[in-house]
């Protein structure tokens, strides 16, 4: 835990919103389980759309209870438009000081988190050579545009297949190629017929369930409120006290 002179800034976890109520549910859970790893931290909640409440209403609140400053990380796995404009342009909103942390991934307990949900769902690690050769993963994430969003997520997905010892494709519900659909005709015909979905996402939604319904075998449930979620939304803030001059273009890779 790091240890403070003063008071610490506040911990604001930026999620992105959805119209799914499990969403907004998942998240403050979360919440509590940051607030139950660091006693005495300030966390609060604001959102890029959709749901209140909004990043500039979190960060008014908090300047008008009088808090100083504040470091905002984002509930996202990658790069992209939310976390190079949105979020940094609504902190320039704001009159608090704040920061704001790099993107959850790509990182090793996000690994973690992953290969703990596919456990979950009944993944075991294939017995002998004939089974691998079977055995694919396809990685299912939200998708963007942004170039620099893929890189990031083709990283994780190379993580979890040095953890997992099968091939890991990733692919996307919107905005990027492949699609779910797409990886998973690709790796069979690679011979790969026992696929694994791993869910790519922080909460539930509709991205989450269309792609765990394209699974042929099994499908993980979102990363959550696994415990590695809450300690990497302790990492960032701690290591964006320690860059506060970083943007969040230079904070991404996975350390």
């Amino acid at each position: 835990m790091t240890a403070y002179t003063t008071n610490p800034p506040a911990l604001v976890v930026v999620a992105h919103g959805s119209r799914d109520p499990r969403a907004l549910g998942t998240v403050r859970q979360l919440l509590d389980g940051v607030r139950a790893l660091r006693p005495g931290l300030p966390v609060h909640l604001g959102h890029i759309e959709l749901n209140a409440p909004l990043l500039p209403d979190t960060l008014a609140g908090l300047d008008a209870r009088g808090t100083g400053a504040a470091v905002l990380v984002p509930l996202l796995l990658s790069r992209g438009y939310h976390v190079k404009r949105d979020i940094p342009g609504m902190a320039a909103g704001a009159r608090l000081h704040t920061r704001v942390a790099a993107p959850l991934g790509p990182h090793p307990l996000l690994v973690d988190a992953l290969h703990a949900r596919l456990t979950e769902a009944g993944w075991r690690t294939p017995a002998d050579g004939t089974a691998r050769r079977a055995t694919g993963v396809v990685l299912a994430a939200a998708g963007s545009r942004d170039p620099e969003s893929r890189v990031d997520t083709h990283r994780t997905a190379r993580l979890l297949a040095e953890r997992l010892g099968v091939p890991v494709v990733p692919a996307y519900a919107s905005a990027a190629a492949p699609t779910v659909p797409d990886a998973l005709r690709a790796l069979a015909a690679r011979g790969r017929t026992r696929v694994a979905v791993a869910s790519y996402f922080t909460a539930p939604g509709r991205f989450a369930t269309e792609c765990a319904a394209a699974a042929p075998w099994i499908a993980s449930a979102p990363l959550g409120t696994h415990e590695a979620m809450a300690r990497l939304l302790l990492h960032r803030y701690d290591r964006a006290l320690r860059t506060p001059s970083a943007a969040p273009r230079e904070l991404a890779p996975a350390s």
